[in-house]
């Protein structure tokens, strides 16, 4: 196991102590300061050139923050089915925002009836609404179920997008199948174009947008700083949430092997590994439910903590941090104690972590 630094040590057991944002502020190494609230549930942040942030709400409804004030509801957000964990998920500026206005929405589509499935769309933000709306895939077929929707977007380094759907909380056989929507991460071009290299274009009856397949819930993805590989977090039954190196083709596993068993106790997943799957790079067992997740690449927390690796605890309600070796993991530490249902994180701008928590706001992290 790697050896932590006295210094890396001590901002771990300094950041163990924290157990709300408010208290946070007066213990040695952080303090943190509440950036917006009176938003239920924020799952997506993005910011404009502008310095301002936008942020979905699960219950529908987009806003602007700016100077900590969080606007009314924007306009133009597509038709959301609000549904158990469904709604208004995640949002993304183009790498290229400043010279094309583009943002990336996922959301619970109810287009077709039936009950919803995950869809991902474009628009421009003109004033206070969205213009030029195009959907750019819609997961297949829907669900009234309100269970497992995903759903996190990603470019990575060449410009290709990224995003996840869950396996819907039913029928665990369609995320094993190429031709059915739910349990995959997808790869398409940043105007929805199938990427003619992606991995099952010439496989027939394939869905050509899929890029990985054997996933459950995810509900984080980023890009490692250094490598430029998705990484990608996902919801197990009761224990088995996984991290992963989000590679082209590849079967990550569910429900064939996990590491986790049934609500009911019972085993689920047939064992934990089998030739020709992917073993996660980590794994929790208790269940941690993680949701967003984000690398620290600022130099605003020291040399110690660029380039790990921040994991939001939806059930713990705290961060984990994990200290890596390449694409190893070698320690872990529970952080942040109490400081909400962690939602999201992300690295904004200014170089410092923002934290979007469910009833508690959104809280951004500096060091002292």
């Amino acid at each position: 196991m790697r050896k932590m630094t006295g210094r890396l040590m001590a901002v771990l057991l300094a950041g163990s102590l924290f157990t709300t944002a408010a208290f946070a502020q007066s213990q040695p190494g952080f303090r943190t300061e509440v950036v917006a609230e009176g938003i239920d549930v924020p799952w997506g942040m993005t910011w404009l050139p502008s310095g301002d942030m936008l942020v979905t709400n699960r219950g529908g409804q987009l806003y602007r923050v700016r100077d900590g004030q969080v606007s009314a509801p924007l306009g133009g957000v597509p038709e959301v089915h609000v549904n158990g964990q469904g709604g208004l998920l995640d949002i993304v500026a183009h790498p290229n925002h400043v010279e094309n206005g583009w943002l990336y929405i996922t959301y619970s589509s109810p287009e077709g009836g039936g009950g919803s499935h995950t869809a991902i769309m474009r628009a421009k933000l003109e004033g206070d609404s969205l213009v030029e709306q195009q959907v750019l895939y819609k997961g297949e077929e829907n669900s009234g179920r309100g269970q497992h929707y995903g759903s996190r977007i990603a470019f990575d380094s060449a410009g290709y997008l990224y995003f996840s759907i869950g396996d819907r909380g039913a029928h665990f056989e369609n995320v094993q199948q190429l031709d059915r929507d739910g349990g995959k991460i997808y790869r398409l071009h940043d105007d929805g174009r199938i990427p003619a290299d992606n991995p099952f274009v010439n496989t027939p009856g394939a869905k050509a947008a899929v890029y990985s397949y054997g996933h459950r819930n995810p509900q984080g993805m980023t890009v490692h700083p250094i490598t430029g590989q998705i990484w990608a977090n996902e919801h197990g039954p009761m224990g088995g949430d996984e991290i992963n190196v989000i590679q082209a083709g590849r079967n990550y596993g569910w429900p064939i092997i996990g590491y986790g068993i049934d609500y009911n106790g019972q085993p689920l997943a047939e064992a934990t590994s089998r030739e020709g799957v992917e073993q996660p790079v980590f794994y929790w067992d208790p269940s941690i439910a993680p949701s967003g997740m984000a690398f620290i690449t600022s130099d605003n927390y020291g040399p110690d903590l660029k380039g790990h690796l921040l994991v939001g605890s939806l059930k713990f309600r705290n961060m984990v941090h994990l200290v890596l070796d390449g694409n190893r993991v070698t320690a872990t530490e529970n952080v942040f104690q109490g400081i909400g249902r962690v939602r999201n994180i992300k690295q904004g701008p200014d170089g410092y972590i923002y934290v979007a928590t469910e009833g508690d706001g959104i809280i951004r992290i500096l060091p002292e």
